[in-house]
Order: C-alpha cells, then sequence, then structure tokens
C-alpha cells in the first residue's frame, strides 16, 4: 500500500518529460538475433591497460565498458529500480566483465532508461561521480535495490503525502532521500552536499527522458532490460540466453 501511495504521488516528476509514459520491467520482445559467426581471436589491450577498466561516456548518453573497436558490441538498457536488471547483474557481471569484455571482442554499454519515478533520482546520482564509477556503482546499486523499496514501504502516509505536495524541482531529491539512495551513494563516495546539486540538475534528468525516448522509438524498447547486439534487439532475457547470443556471433 505505502509503495503503491508513493508511486502515484511522484508519477508527476516524469508526467512532462516522459510522454511515453511508464514502462514495463522484463520486456519480452524479440525483434532481431546475431548472425552465426566464426569465432573471433582475442583481442589485446593497449600496453598496461585492460579492457575491463577502460569506461567512457559515449555520445548515446551510455557508458561503454571494454574495447571501443570492439566486433561484438552489447548495449543494455536498464533501470535501476528493475528488478529483473538486478536479478541479471547478480547472474551475469562478473562473467560479462571477466570473460568477454577483457577479451577485447564484446564491449558493454548500459543505458539507463526511466522505467519508474525511482529512476530519474537513481541515475543521476549512479552518474554524478566520475565516467569509470558508473557502471561500478550501478551494479552495486542492483544488489541494494531490495533496501530501496523497504525503505520507502517503511515510510508513513503522512511524509509521502508531503513529497506530492513539494514544487516539482524539489521532488526527485526528496524521492532520493526518503528511498536512501543519498547514504546508499555518499558510503559510496557521492558526498551529500555533490547529490544534491546533481539531483537538481534539471538538465541532466530532461537528458535521461530524452534517451528513453530514443530507447523507445529507436529500438521498441518497453521494458527493461533490453538487449542489442551489434544494433538488433534481442529483447529481454537471462544470462544464459545472453551468453549464447554472444557467443553464436563469435565470442568463443
Amino acid at each position: 500500500m505505502t509503495r503503491n501511495r508513493f508511486r502515484q504521488l511522484v508519477l508527476g516528476v516524469l508526467a512532462a518529460p516522459l510522454a511515453l509514459g511508464l514502462a514495463a520491467c522484463d520486456n519480452k520482445a524479440e525483434d532481431g538475433a546475431p548472425k552465426s559467426s566464426e569465432p573471433i581471436a582475442k583481442i589485446a589491450p593497449p600496453a598496461g591497460k585492460s579492457w575491463q577498466d577502460m569506461i567512457e561516456k559515449t555520445a548515446e548518453g551510455g557508458y561503454r565498458m571494454g574495447n571501443p573497436e570492439a566486433p561484438i558490441k552489447l548495449i543494455e538498457y536498464g533501470a535501476l529500480s528493475c528488478s529483473h536488471c538486478a536479478e541479471f547483474a547478480k547472474e551475469s557481471f562478473e562473467k560479462l566483465r571477466d570473460d568477454y569484455v577483457a577479451s577485447g571482442r564484446v564491449s558493454y554499454e548500459l543505458r539507463y532508461f526511466m522505467l519508474n519515478p525511482y529512476d530519474v533520482p537513481a541515475s543521476l546520482l549512479a552518474t554524478c561521480g566520475s565516467t569509470e564509477a558508473v557502471i561500478p556503482l550501478s551494479e552495486q546499486f542492483w544488489a541494494w535495490q531490495p533496501n530501496m523499496f523497504e525503505n520507502v514501504q517503511s515510510v508513513g502516509d503522512a511524509k509521502l503525502q508531503a513529497i506530492g505536495d513539494l514544487p516539482k524541482e524539489k521532488q526527485i531529491a526528496a524521492i532520493a532521500d526518503v528511498s536512501g539512495m543519498i547514504d546508499f551513494f555518499s558510503s559510496r563516495g557521492i558526498a551529500r552536499d555533490q547529490a544534491k546539486a546533481c539531483l537538481s540538475d534539471t538538465a541532466r534528468a530532461k537528458a535521461l527522458a530524452e534517451q528513453t525516448e530514443r530507447a523507445s522509438s529507436e529500438f521498441n524498447v518497453t521494458g527493461t532490460p533490453t538487449f542489442i547486439i551489434n544494433g538488433s534487439s534481442v529483447g529481454s532475457m537471462g544470462w544464459d540466453e545472453l551468453e549464447a547470443k554472444l557467443q553464436q556471433a563469435g565470442a568463443r
């Protein structure tokens, strides 16, 4: 009840920038699949470096880890509030990073998708520090995610109503505070003053909303996680299925 009430109160945070409305977690649609390819040899990183430590922001607003010229380019449209994304991260991340990205054959790019009102503050905070920290912080947030929902469930209706009555520009920070996000990121190097500045950055919040709209129009993303391999959507799936597709594309 509390969680649903909170959701209703803060929908206004996204109503203006997200004309497409709220999407669903764990969309199963599949638009394409990688063509079968011969095995691709491992590609050595630059001297003294490792591919998995190379993270940069892309022109599309994502964060890419690995060889920027990798022959297999994996993109995940993920939402930090999505339980299926959290499950996928738990199952996949170490193997994806250490076996596939480290080989130079696969790059992994995370693009945030605004699934519901929690995702705006969570994404703003995850990208508040250095570029290199974004993907590790996102993985840690997914592991912590159940605590966010527990925090919201423990808040009384009066406090939630007060958030809904705040001016729109203050609601994002209030969501982050009541859900425990600010404390979570503070313990990982994002100072509270720094966090508050990031949460008030309306231009970045709008950019996240526009990125969500582009994902919907370009790749028909309607839920998370949705995976793109070399420009073709393969829909939403677990790690075992996705790993098979990476291997089919030559990562073996």
